[in-house]
């Protein structure tokens, strides 16, 4: 394992980082961080991590919003971070329906081909922290290791988890609780 590798950690972006909503977040006004997780973030920027979102935004490709307003939630997301003290390195999205057939919609693995190649490092055994199967697989299929958070859909999507799935998931309550599985694992490990 890469040291580099090893300092990466991976995030969907609503339901962990942001609110989410069934009617999507279609709006900056929209846009409203969980409580902790902006500071999350900042701590695992301070802590030497690189920090990757990967996010499904089908609104994109559904007409809910355009370019510009997720670019500019993505700069409120990031500002936020910035004051905390933290960095987010980089943002990668699927703009796509879930019909287009696309490799980069998770649970494919284009947005982690994305992520590599942005920063160029491999994210075999990066943290990958999420509130959805889709995201459970994806880690999995990309050598991530898991956290589901019980944030978002989570608390439903842990339900959902398959059998083989299950015991390769470690599930916490937020995003603060994963920021100090990921610190405390990788301090045993280290």
């Amino acid at each position: 394992m890469s040291d580099a590798a090893a300092k990466l950690v991976i995030l969907d972006r609503d339901g962990v980082i942001n609110a989410d909503s069934d009617n999507y977040i279609r709006s900056v006004e929209e846009w409203i961080p969980l409580p902790g997780s902006i500071e999350a973030i900042a701590r695992l920027s301070n802590a030497g991590y690189l920090i990757a979102v990967a996010t499904n935004q089908s609104g994109l490709a559904r007409g809910y919003f355009d370019e510009i307003t997720l670019a500019n939630m993505h700069n409120l997301m990031c500002e936020l971070v910035e004051a905390a003290g933290g960095r987010i390195d980089v943002i990668c999205y699927c703009p796509h329906a879930p019909d287009e057939n696309c490799s980069c919609r998770k649970p494919k693995l284009g947005l982690l081909a994305q992520i590599g190649e942005a920063l160029g490092l491999p994210v075999r055994d990066a943290w990958l922290v999420g509130d959805h199967k889709k995201d459970m697989q994806m880690a999995v299929a990309g050598g991530c290791k898991p956290l589901l958070v019980l944030t978002g859909k989570g608390a439903i999507e842990a339900n959902k988890l398959s059998a083989d799935l299950r015991p390769l998931v470690h599930i916490v309550d937020d995003l603060a609780a994963a920021t100090n599985f990921i610190l405390i694992e990788d301090a045993r490990k280290g």
